[in-house]
């Protein structure tokens, strides 16, 4: 039955990022308040690449950016400062820790960071149920029964 899932889909990656503060920060305050974030204190660009009109804000700018709260200051400061690393060379289990002993993060918040700023290919979420058979491959697992709209919570 898995495996029917799987070869409906042999394309279906987990979602990542190239700059690890992106994912973070719309896991933190969603896409809007990205957006908001990205408008008040991202370098706008000289000249638009088709919508693209501003380069993603710096950890140290949102740091003291207001309208992100203390969590998204608490992250961005952790990464401006590098007692946090979310760049691919960094130790997973380290960066889950630093990222839980943020004031305000919440282990699904830190279970989304892990996969997707880290590209963690075997993160099982709080709460759902995914094998431990299913190792090293749960981020992808996750992504299947999502979309199948699967996910026991």
């Amino acid at each position: 039955m898995h495996q029917a899932r799987v070869a409906a889909r042999p394309g279906l990656r987990a979602p990542g990022a190239v700059d690890p503060l992106e994912p973070a920060v719309r896991a933190l305050t969603g896409p809007a308040g990205a957006a908001r974030l990205v408008r008040r204190h991202g370098k706008t660009l000289d000249a638009p690449s088709g919508t693209l009109t501003h380069l993603f804000p710096e950890p140290a700018a949102l740091a003291e950016a207001d309208g992100g709260g203390a969590p998204l200051a608490a992250l961005a400061a952790a990464l401006a400062d590098g007692a946090l690393r979310l760049d691919p060379g960094a130790d997973r289990d380290d960066a889950q820790r630093a990222l839980l002993a943020l004031p305000g993060m919440d282990p699904d918040t830190a279970a989304v960071l892990r996969a997707r700023a880290l590209g963690d290919p075997d993160v099982a979420p709080p709460g759902i149920q995914v094998p431990d058979a299913w190792r090293p491959w749960r981020t992808y697992a996750v992504q299947h029964l999502h979309i199948a709209g699967e996910l026991n919570r």
